[in-house]
């Protein structure tokens, strides 16, 4: 019998500095794999995701499905008192992740050069709107506008539509999850060297390396790709078509689901029609092969052609709202949603990880952190006296919590970070 291990990344510390999306994204995938996680926050307001609706009480829901697992410190890095807390931090630290505009944590005295000084072995990674160097490094960067210059918004909606970015901040994400897995490379790295090193991850980028089938495309004949609804670059029919009480996706791309797909939906005549004998072919002809396609779906309900696509082995699947996504019987089936622990709200349910590792599991503990939670407990394991933790409560450069968890003191107005 196999002995459940814990998660793979247990004994790495990890200092956030994040806020919104991309860095706090990445140090959630690392917590889930059992890193331990200190989120580092203003203490007037902290990461202003916990101003962002809807609200549990006076939490933010999304705040503490997104931070799960961490731990909160709530330390002003601008206060010349709170640095020496801060780089005792460092000093125990293996990862640091911040998600600020280039050049502020220099600003701080808190850059790479300076951090790695105080330990050499810190695997530093930075996300940012374009890059750490370039002719746009120091604009402004928020998901929408890396979407716009990534392309990803010139091939998303409907051809002559409006511009329409994906439906989720897919930048800001993939920019974590990059993220995520260039700190586990370096960690890997630092196992066989010593040394950490520096990382820089842009959303920008990010973007841009979705571009697989534009690429192939541009790179081989100078085309340059627009939006397609839902229809494939590069494959017919793989798009969603009409049912008779909606849309149902279907993608009968190769020659056996081809096949497959005509005699399910009595289209056999196309098997024989010199406009659908290849993949090619089809793709040439999508426009006449999806209307002879919808002269049948479109008498069918969206179930009754998932339910004899799914027969015949064909690709297809109805088009999911979220509150089906939330509630969806196989992902139920996976145990793929779970309830986080919080210290006032109770249960959260939580998004699962999509990573299952066999023998050393993601860990499923705690919700996204109350302000200041643990600056006390955090503070002092990093060698600082409840004399010294005091004295930056008092003074407003940390915000911390009595046994009751109240804050033991109100910081002036919130300073939004700015990435």
């Amino acid at each position: 019998m196999t002995t459940q291990r814990t998660p793979p990344l247990t004994g790495v510390t990890v200092l956030e500095l994040g806020s919104f999306m991309a860095a706090p994204f990445a140090a959630m995938q690392l917590a889930d794999l059992g890193a331990e996680v200190i989120k580092v926050e203003h203490p007037a307001g902290g990461d202003p995701v916990r101003q962002t609706g809807p609200f549990l009480g006076t939490e933010s829901s999304p705040f503490v499905r997104i931070n799960r697992h961490k731990r909160s410190v709530a330390l002003d890095l601008k206060s010349p008192d709170a640095r020496p807390a801060f780089l005792r931090l460092v000093e125990r630290a293996d990862v640091l992740i911040e998600n600020l505009r280039p050049g502020a944590m220099r600003r701080l005295g808190l850059g790479y050069e300076d951090l790695r000084e105080i330990n050499p072995r810190l695997v530093y990674a930075s996300a940012s709107g374009w890059g750490q160097d370039g002719p746009l490094a120091n604009l402004p960067g928020l998901d929408i506008m890396a979407q716009a210059r990534s392309g990803l918004m010139s091939i998303t909606g409907h051809p002559g539509g409006p511009p329409a970015k994906v439906g989720v901040p897919i930048c800001d994400l993939v920019c974590g999850l990059y993220l995520a897995l260039a700190v586990t490379a370096a960690l890997r790295e630092r196992d066989r060297s010593g040394a950490g090193q520096y990382i820089d991850v842009s959303l920008f980028e990010a973007g841009a390396s979705f571009a697989v089938w534009e690429a192939g495309k541009y790179f081989a004949t100078g085309e340059v790709g627009g939006p397609l609804g839902s229809a494939h670059q590069s494959n017919a029919p793989y798009q969603a078509v009409h049912s008779s009480d909606g849309y149902v996706t279907i993608g009968a791309t190769t020659p056996r689901n081809w096949q497959a797909f005509c005699e399910v939906l009595g289209l056999t005549r196309l098997l024989d029609d010199p406009h659908c004998a290849d993949a090619f072919s089809r793709l040439q002809n999508r426009a006449e092969l999806i209307e002879t396609i919808e002269t049948v779906t479109s008498t069918l309900s969206t179930a009754e052609i998932v339910d004899r696509l799914n027969k015949a082995g064909v690709p297809c699947a109805p088009i999911a709202d979220y509150g089906e996504v939330f509630t969806d019987e196989h992902l139920t089936a996976r145990d793929f949603f779970w309830d986080a622990q919080h210290p006032t709200l109770g249960p959260v349910r939580q998004l699962g990880s999509p990573m299952r590792l066999s023998e050393t599991p993601v860990q499923r503990a705690a919700a996204g952190p109350v302000l200041g939670a643990d600056t006390r407990e955090v503070l002092l394991a990093a060698g600082c006296t409840a004399a010294e933790i005091d004295h930056l409560a008092a003074s407003g450069a940390a915000l911390t919590m009595n046994a009751d968890g109240a804050a033991t003191t109100s910081p002036a107005a919130a300073i939004t970070p700015r990435r």
